[in-house]
């Protein structure tokens, strides 16, 4: 059972001196209301992304709907998934020599945590691309940015995912049963070999790449949409600013803050090998931390939406004593209104013609 180059107990060398003691009921509560909580959030949120994409058909507000969609139906396969399997690992008392002779189900679980864990973040940078460059080229994005071409998109970062979690099955590394005895991962015990801390460091810089990607995104959509909103100086799409800024704020936090713990703890252990000091309750701790971001990522979706931002405004602003001013009636899209915005700016040619038009008839 030492050996790791055996094929049907190649997951077992970590089972011999596990020192991971977490308590039994604790973890399954844990793990019930995580997938739990993650299927009701996600699948409520794709309710709501299905009727507004049966709702609003424009190309502009399509295609984010597709990515938003692809993103919420992951994270609910996720749940699903590794939630089912983790409960049965608690429920044959973590007893993987009894039911996991083969190696088979510790495989396809390190499959799914690799694939359910990257494509997310995928999913989240190629949303925001998606978001500035319909904010900065709206042109372009109305002509490009078709619904074809964004279902090649998830297409092709789905098969990214299942190619950096296949890997080390192709190489003929097996997926290691982790300290705790509840997942599999790659080795984070004792990591001498070149190859165990490849898949690591991948794995971690893949992840950060993602979040740096969104982040720069982001940030240029914000500055964009606040430099049109003050050029421009127009009420009118103003809620839809706030609207775009507040998402693209929520769901860039979100990302971060649940995902760093858990890549920079894999990326330490790459890179200390074995004189990493990461324990099984850190590891552990950053797992769930990570497992939040895709309980949270649907009910940014589902609260902070125009109707639900627009009754927070007024409610806010009566508990401050605060008077509140009618608010223009809320449009379609907040991105069709963004790129309206966006394009007039782009054309000032456009703009003085309209502005010397008035002063030539008054002159008349």
């Amino acid at each position: 059972m030492n050996s790791s180059k055996s094929p049907g107990l190649a997951g077992f060398g970590v089972l011999k001196n596990t020192t991971c003691h977490t308590e039994k009921k604790i973890s399954v509560f844990f793990s019930i209301i995580f997938m739990t909580v993650g299927i009701l959030s996600n699948s409520l949120a794709i309710v709501i992304l299905m009727k507004a994409y049966q709702r609003f058909r424009q190309k502009s507000k399509a295609s984010f709907l597709l990515l938003a969609s692809g993103l919420v139906v992951t994270d609910l396969f996720g749940h699903l998934i590794n939630g089912a399997i983790a409960v049965f690992v608690y429920a044959s008392d973590k007893d993987w020599i009894r039911f996991n002779q083969s190696n088979i189900l510790c495989s396809v679980f390190g499959i799914c945590m690799v694939f359910f864990g990257l494509c997310p973040l995928f999913l989240g940078s190629v949303m925001a691309v998606e978001r500035c460059i319909g904010v900065t080229k709206p042109i372009f994005h109305s002509t490009k940015m078709t619904s074809r071409h964004v279902k090649m998109m998830l297409t092709m970062v789905c098969l990214f995912a299942v190619l950096i979690a296949l890997l080390p099955i192709l190489r003929f590394r097996a997926y290691q049963i982790q300290a705790s005895r509840t997942w599999c991962f790659y080795k984070t015990e004792h990591v001498e070999d070149w190859e165990d801390r490849f898949y690591l460091l991948l794995f971690s810089c893949l992840g950060f790449l993602a979040l740096a990607i969104s982040f720069l995104c982001n940030a240029v959509t914000g500055i964009t949409l606040l430099r049109v909103k003050f050029k421009t100086q127009q009420r009118q799409g103003r809620s839809h600013h706030f609207e775009m800024i507040i998402q693209l704020l929520a769901i860039m936090c979100v990302s971060c803050i649940c995902w760093s713990p858990f890549l920079v703890t894999m990326a330490r252990i790459g890179i200390n090998d074995s004189r990493s000091k990461e324990n099984c309750e850190t590891i552990l701790f950053a797992l769930r931390m990570a497992t939040w971001n895709q309980i949270l990522d649907p009910w940014v979706y589902i609260l902070l939406r125009k109707a639900v931002l627009k009754n927070l405004y007024k409610i806010t602003s009566g508990c401050c004593g605060v008077h509140v001013i009618n608010l223009h009636m809320w449009e379609l899209s907040s991105i069709k209104n963004s790129l309206k915005v966006a394009a007039i700016s782009e054309s000032p040619v456009i703009s003085k013609q309209t502005n010397q038009q008035p002063l030539s008839s008054m002159g008349q």
